[in-house]
C-alpha cells in the first residue's frame, strides 16, 4: 500500500477517536449524534453545490450506505449506553475490519494478500484485545456491539463499491454524507420529538464541531478505499482505538495497562505489515 494512502488513513484514524471522544463525552449521545449528523448534512450540502453529482451508476451505493449509517448511528449510541465503552468500542471497531474484507471478496471480488490478511487479523485482535477484562469477555452490550461492527462493515463495503463507480470520490462523499445527514433528524423526532431536537443545549457546539470532523474522517477513507481494497483500509482506520488510548492517557487522565501497551504494539505491528 502507498506511504501517502496510509498517512492520510492513519490522520482519519486521528479524527475518528477525536470525533467519538467528543461523542462519548456528551450527556444525551443520541442528541449529539444528531446534531452531529445536521452539520455533516449542511457542511455536504454547501460542497455539493460547486461539484458535478457522481455517476448515477453509484446511486444506489450512496442511498443503501445512507440509510446503514443511521442503523450505525442507532447502534453505537445503544451500545454506549448498554454497557462499559472500554469493551464495546473495542469489540464494535475490531470486529468490521475482518467482517469487511470477507464481504468486499464476496460483493467486490477484492483479493487480498497474505500480509495484508495477516496485518488485518493483527489490527483486529489487538483491537478486541482490549475488550477483555482478565481473561473473560463479559460485555452486556455485546449484540449491540456486535450489530455496530456489522453496520460498519456492511456501510463501508456499499461506500467502497460505490466510490468505485461514481468517478468522483468527493462528490460521491458529500452526496452520500448529505443523505445520511438529512435521514438522522426525522428518526429523532420519531423516537424523542422536535421540540427536544431544536431546544440548544450545552454541547451543541461541540456536537457540531465534531460532525465536521467525522465528515473529514470518513471522507479521508471513502478516498482511500477507492484506491486500494476495503479490508487493509478499515485494519488502519480502526487505528483510532490506539489513539484514542493515547488521548485517554495524555488528555483525560486515563491509565495506559500493560494489556493496553501490548494490544498497542499488536496493532502496530499490524499496521507494517500492512505497509
Amino acid at each position: 500500500m502507498p506511504i501517502p494512502i496510509i498517512l492520510l488513513i492513519l490522520f482519519a484514524a486521528l479524527l475518528h477517536a477525536s470525533w467519538n471522544a467528543l461523542l462519548r463525552g456528551g450527556v444525551d449521545r443520541l442528541w449529539s449524534m444528531t446534531v452531529m449528523c445536521v452539520a455533516v448534512a449542511v457542511a455536504s450540502a454547501i460542497i455539493a453545490i460547486f461539484l458535478a453529482p457522481p455517476a448515477k451508476a453509484s446511486w444506489t451505493y450512496a442511498v443503501l450506505s445512507a440509510v446503514l449509517h443511521v442503523g450505525y448511528n442507532l447502534f453505537l449510541v445503544r451500545s454506549y449506553k448498554a454497557g462499559d465503552l472500554g469493551q464495546t468500542y473495542p469489540i464494535s471497531r475490531g470486529s468490521s475490519p475482518i467482517l469487511i474484507t470477507f464481504a468486499a471478496a464476496v460483493f467486490a471480488g477484492e483479493k487480498v494478500g497474505v500480509n495484508a490478511l495477516l496485518g488485518i487479523v493483527l489490527v483486529s485482535g489487538g483491537i478486541i484485545s482490549l475488550a477483555f477484562k482478565g481473561r473473560k469477555l463479559a460485555v452486556p452490550s455485546l449484540p449491540y456491539a456486535l450489530g455496530t461492527g456489522c453496520f460498519i462493515a456492511a456501510y463501508s463495503v456499499a461506500d467502497g463499491i460505490g466510490v468505485r463507480l461514481s468517478g468522483d470520490p468527493m462528490a460521491y462523499t458529500v452526496w452520500m454524507s448529505a443523505l445520511w445527514g438529512v435521514l438522522m433528524p426525522p428518526v429523532y423526532i420519531f423516537l424523542r420529538g422536535a421540540k427536544s431536537l431544536f431546544t440548544l443545549r450545552p454541547g451543541f457546539i461541540i456536537a457540531f464541531i465534531g460532525g465536521l470532523v467525522s465528515l473529514m474522517a470518513y471522507g479521508i477513507i471513502i478516498y482511500a478505499m477507492s484506491r486500494v481494497p476495503m479490508g487493509a483500509v478499515s485494519a488502519l482506520r480502526e487505528t483510532s482505538v490506539l489513539f484514542a488510548a493515547l488521548i485517554g492517557y495524555f488528555f483525560l487522565g486515563e491509565t495506559l495497562t500493560v494489556r493496553k501497551i501490548v494490544a498497542c504494539t499488536v496493532i502496530v505491528i499490524g499496521i507494517i505489515v500492512i505497509g
